[in-house]
């Protein structure tokens, strides 16, 4: 449907008006002097006949321009007083009818794409109301099975349950365990919320990534020895000045540290893992791969999702609390890089990720 400008209509409407009023004085003259050429006739119309010309001729104007009115401008303005309304008391179920007014026409596409914009909000709202109602409930289980258990071994404690030295010894061991798994849950919790709206780094400073990467690989080292695993550290000599980037060292190692738990805890007894950083133009990467199973085809595309975890991750003990990952790839994505996970041709997962590297290494590669 075509559509015109106020002007136009208006333009068009004084037309009618006086096209009608001509006609109307036009037909009278005619049934009065029985003559179509006016001014030929010996005498006009009467006064009473101009009168009657001039009226029905207003009338069927204002009755022509006011349906036209009606139908182009003000019921397009009553349906977006109703759907005003309508949006105001939650309901973006709404359809506007066409207006042959380009200016109504468009108000009236303003008025879509509004309605479209509040119907994603509303769409992410609930998505993310439904997210959050998970992620309290799943913290308030994984809470609920470490305290319980604690709970109930301290309760032992105090009724002198564990009556030999070995029973009390295998308590506090187990109240200590549980105590830890607390620690830690706590403690990507606060990181989680810490990185759930961080856009970018706060704190930067220049960095040698495989300094960081060094103090995680010790601080993994122990864990790793605990289940016989050796840990093959590769990357440039120290002090060439490749891998060097600007960011917060405190939270790349805390990404670092993230990436090298899940791989030592998802890898089988006496494997490797091998730890890699190298640097590829103006890219600082870091690669870590385990010879463990791998990533199930059906989780790569979720292993980075809060709390999500595979089948094979289930255990608590071996399972992690599920933020890991997630609070790992904030960390890069806030220093202006990315974080990827996948399945290593030769087998194990592959974890691989890269942040921009610092002008001045540009030079020294």
């Amino acid at each position: 449907m075509k559509a015109f400008k106020v002007r136009t209509v208006l333009f068009f409407s004084l037309f009618i008006i006086l096209t009608l009023a001509w006609l109307t004085y036009v037909i009278v003259y005619f049934v009065e002097t029985r003559s179509i050429q006016i001014g030929s006739a010996d005498r006009g119309p009467s006064r009473i006949g101009i009168w009657m010309a001039s009226s029905v001729g207003l009338l069927l104007a204002a009755l022509v321009f006011g349906y036209g009115f009606r139908r182009w401008i003000i019921k397009p303005l009553e349906s977006m007083g109703r759907a005003a309304r309508q949006i105001a008391e939650g309901d973006l179920d709404i359809t506007l009818p066409p207006s042959g007014v380009r200016e109504i026409t468009e108000v009236r596409q303003g008025f879509d794409i509004m309605v479209a914009g509040l119907r994603e909000s509303v769409q992410r709202q609930t998505a993310l109301e439904e997210e959050r109602r998970f992620f309290i409930g799943a913290i308030a289980h994984d809470l609920r099975t470490p305290l319980f258990a604690l709970k109930g071994y301290l309760d032992g404690l105090e009724l002198n349950i564990a009556s030999s030295p070995e029973q009390m010894n295998h308590y506090v061991k187990v109240c200590k365990e549980k105590s830890n798994q607390l620690d830690r849950l706590v403690s990507d919790l606060l990181a989680f919320a810490k990185t759930e709206y961080m856009e970018t780094v706060q704190q930067e400073e220049s960095i040698e990534i495989i300094d960081i990467l060094q103090k995680s690989v010790d601080t993994l080292r122990h864990l790793a020895e605990s289940k016989r695993l050796s840990i093959q550290l590769d990357h440039p000599p120290a002090g060439s000045g490749q891998g060097s980037c600007i960011g917060d060292a405190y939270l790349l190692e805390r990404a670092f540290n993230n990436l090298l738990d899940n791989a030592v805890r998802h890898t089988p007894n006496h494997g490797v893992i091998y730890v890699g950083c190298s640097y590829d133009r103006d890219r600082a990467a870091i690669t870590i791969r385990d010879s463990g199973p791998g990533i199930p085809e059906a989780d790569l595309g979720r292993v980075f999702d809060p709390l999500y975890r595979g089948e094979s991750s289930r255990n608590r003990e071996s399972g992690g609390t599920g933020l890991g990952l997630t609070i790992a790839k904030r960390i890069f994505s806030a220093h202006g890089g990315d974080l990827t996970a996948g399945n290593h041709p030769q087998g194990g997962a592959v974890v691989t990720g890269w942040i921009p590297a610092q002008r001045d290494s540009l030079h020294t590669a």
